[in-house]
């Protein structure tokens, strides 16, 4: 294992995919949860759906921002 002082500016192929699992669990469930908000009733539900579909997409958002 290297130990470096500075960060590389460098992403590997194994990081890479890693990150592109990461996006898509998240976006999945964004979607899902943006979809289930239409479907319920509760509103109490609704808003807790609302919440995890935010924090979804700023998951996402990280994902890209790393990407770059």
């Amino acid at each position: 294992m290297n130990n470096y002082e500075v960060v590389p500016n460098i992403i590997s192929g194994k990081d890479l995919d890693y990150l592109s699992d990461i996006y898509n669990w998240n976006f999945n469930a964004c979607k899902l949860a943006n979809h289930f908000i239409y479907e319920v009733k509760d509103e109490e539900i609704k808003e807790l759906l609302i919440n995890v579909a935010q924090v979804h997409k700023e998951h996402c958002r990280a994902v890209l921002n790393i990407l770059g």
